[in-house]
Order: structure tokens, then sequence, then C-alpha cells
């Protein structure tokens, strides 16, 4: 396990050591220090006086970020509006239930009257991230920034390439694979359920209609019948999209392991988290992880987070730095 541990931080080193490749490069630590020197602090400032009143949006930052990288990379195209009568990204069902968008808007506004043009919607979004689960306890880690704004959002794209909660483990992986992610990725990226809610039609078919038979009973057999029980006295149909459910009960507000260990005793919420178990590698990673002390969590999580926060990204002259971050810059 000692090994594992010593392992597991140089994988971490080695991961920000990956930036110096491709157009990650181009991305930095402390790029906007000339240019905007209080970037990175007025962020954290304003994580730090509001999520502490609104702990559930870090969650929601997390999340953002996430399906914001999956689709056209960590552009902030998650954060446009639709524009000329055409759906964006964040006008797909995975996306609705998104609430941090205003978040984001509040700091954009303080960093445009700090230095107009200068900091990226997406390296917001990034830092907004990180900055947020350091407040509720979880991780820190660095986010090299530079990334530029994308000028496209697509619902389209969001529905084909955002890792589906209704995914087995060999869809989910290739999803990851797709954004050159691995299976590491896939199990500790996974963790960030820790954190948050859901609806119930999110994952409302594994109680009541898992083969699509629609028939009494008809229930996912993964699932702990107990769990099942529990779940279903709080949704009660097969369609209610407006009951919301701790994603990890009794601990969504903390960043910690009990995530993983409800995996492990068949309480993960999605067919996404159960399909963490039915691959032998994937499985050994978690039970690794809940036998060790919490801080080999949060080094894997933080080399995951560097990673993804690096898919396809924009810099240099691509895409622009957007005045708001729902509209494109008008030319």
């Amino acid at each position: 396990m000692v090994r594992r541990m010593v392992l597991v931080a140089a994988l971490v080193v080695a991961t920000v050591a990956v930036l110096a490749g491709g157009a990650r490069a181009q991305l930095k630590e402390g790029f906007y220090g000339s240019t905007c020197p209080q970037a990175e602090k007025i962020v954290k400032e304003f994580v730090k006086a509001h999520i502490p009143h609104a702990p559930d949006v870090a969650a929601t930052l997390i999340r953002t970020h996430f399906h914001d990288c999956f689709v056209r990379g960590c552009d902030a195209s998650v954060l446009l509006n639709a524009t000329g009568g055409k759906e964006a990204e964040k006008d797909a069902a995975p996306n609705q239930t998104l609430r941090g968008f205003g978040f984001i808007d509040r700091i954009k506004a303080l960093l445009e009257k700090e230095c107009p043009g200068v900091v990226s919607c997406a390296d917001i979004l990034a830092l907004a991230a990180r900055d947020s689960v350091g407040v509720i306890g979880g991780p820190f880690w660095s986010v090299p920034t530079g990334r530029r704004d994308g000028t496209v959002s697509i619902k389209q794209e969001a529905l084909d390439q955002i890792p589906a909660p209704t995914m087995n483990f060999t869809t989910l992986l290739q999803s990851f694979r797709n954004k050159s992610l691995d299976l590491a990725d896939l199990v500790w990226l996974s963790g960030a359920h820790t954190i948050g809610i859901s609806h119930c039609n999110s994952f409302s078919e594994r109680l009541y209609n898992f083969t699509g038979r629609a028939v009494p009973g008809d229930a996912d057999p993964s699932l702990d019948p107990l769990y099942a029980a529990k779940l279903r006295r709080k949704c009660k149909t097969l369609t209610d999209n407006t009951t919301i459910v701790e994603m990890d009960p009794g601990s969504f507000r903390t960043f910690d392991l009990s995530y993983y260990r409800g995996v492990l005793k068949r309480r993960g919420l999605f067919q996404s988290d159960a399909a963490l178990i039915t691959d032998a590698a994937s499985k050994a990673d978690i039970l690794s992880v809940v036998n060790a002390p919490p801080e080999v969590f949060f080094q894997v999580f933080a080399r995951s987070m560097v990673k993804m926060g690096a898919i396809d990204v924009k810099t240099g002259s691509e895409g622009e730095i957007r005045k708001h971050c729902a509209f494109v810059n008008k030319h």
C-alpha cells in the first residue's frame, strides 16, 4: 500500500509535466501574472465568500466544468446561450439542471471591471470549480491557465458526447478514451459524485423500468434492494423530474470516500456508478483508495482534474476572450 501511495503521488507530479505537450504547452500557471495579476485572487475570494452560504454550488461547478470539457474541449461553450433559433449545449438534457451560470457571470463581471477583455470564461470556470472544492474541504490542484473561449455551442454535441448516467462500463470507458482520458480518470472523476444532488428522472428507470417492460418490480438487480426501496419512497414515479436526491446520502456536502464505499455496497445512484465495480481493474482501484488515507483520493482526483482541464483547449489566437460568458463577442 505504501508503494502504491508513492506511485500515486508521483502520478500527480507527472500529470502536471504532461502539460508540456501539444496545445497544453500554452497553458501555464500564472498565465495572467502580467496582464491581470489579481485575477486568480478575485476568483478565489468570491468563491470563499459565497460557497459557504451555498455549498451545493461546488458540485454544480465541477459538473459544469466536466460537461464543458467533454464537448469541444474546455472552452466555456457550455455557458453560451442559444442564438438565432439554434439550441446550445445548455439546452441539452444533461445540462438543464446545471445551476452555476449566474455564479460564473458574477465573477466575470468583477474581472471585466479589473482588467477588461483579458480573463477567459473557460479559465474562470476551471478556477472556480477548483476553488469551490477547496472551500468545502476537498483537494486543491494546480490550474494552468491561458484557455480561450469558444464561439460555437451545439445542443446535439452535448447529447452525443457527455457521458450518460445510464452507460455501462464499456461505453463509459470509451467516452473517456475519446477525450484522451483513461480508466483511472474514469474512476477518480466519478468520485466527484461524493458531493451534489440528482433529479429522480436521472436514475428512475433503475427503480421501475430497468428491462423496459415497465412491470412491477422491474428494478436493476445490481442495486441494493434496501437502497432501492428507500429511493422509491422518494421517487414515486418513473417520470418524476422535480424531486431531488443526494448522490452520496448523508455526506453529499462533504468531499470524502463515502461515495466509493457506497458503490462497493451496490448503493451507487446511477447505472454508471454501479458500472465501476463490473470491471476488475476499476474495482481494484476503488478498493485501494477506500483502504488508504483520504489524501490518496485527493491526490488521484487532483491528477485527473488537471488532465480533464486540458482537453482540447483553445490557446494563442484560437477562439476569443468573451466579454460576457453567455454571448459571443460582436465583431
